[in-house]
């Protein structure tokens, strides 16, 4: 089993509805590779915290895009791979991962949350509980 590490001072598990965030840490949404912000997390990302329309991947503003609309759970696994890596380079950064998948793109959470394993271990990556109690089994 792996060991859920989370910094000191932050949730250990990221909120399910977060309104404001403090400088340090970046809201991580399910997108699309347009970059169309229009509904669910993405939306909010969009409206709140940086995202910009048209860019679909990775960092704006305070807000991550992974991919999640353009196909399989196994085309997401490269940009999970890649924020993983991201995020513990940048350690002074606390990452909030939303249900990333599981909303408008439709994947359940037992499928997605094993993409996210390898993130148990990085400390400043905060995970849904959903997908710590899938990944705790």
């Amino acid at each position: 089993m792996v060991t859920y590490k989370v910094k000191n001072g932050k949730p250990r598990y990221t909120p399910s509805c977060i309104e404001a965030l403090q400088a340090d840490e970046v809201f991580v949404f399910g997108s699309n590779l347009g970059g169309f912000h229009g509904g669910g997390a993405a939306r909010v990302a969009f409206r709140k915290f940086g995202a910009e329309w048209g860019k679909g991947v990775g960092l704006y503003g305070q807000s991550y895009a992974i991919p999640t609309m353009q196909g399989g759970v196994d085309t997401i696994r490269p940009y999970v791979d890649e924020f993983i890596d991201y995020a513990r380079n940048v350690p002074d950064k606390f990452f909030f991962v939303t249900r990333v998948g599981c909303g408008i793109a439709g994947f359940a959470d037992a499928e997605i949350a094993p993409l996210f394993e390898r993130a148990m271990e990085v400390e400043n990556i905060c995970l849904p509980e959903s997908f710590v109690k899938l990944l705790s089994h």
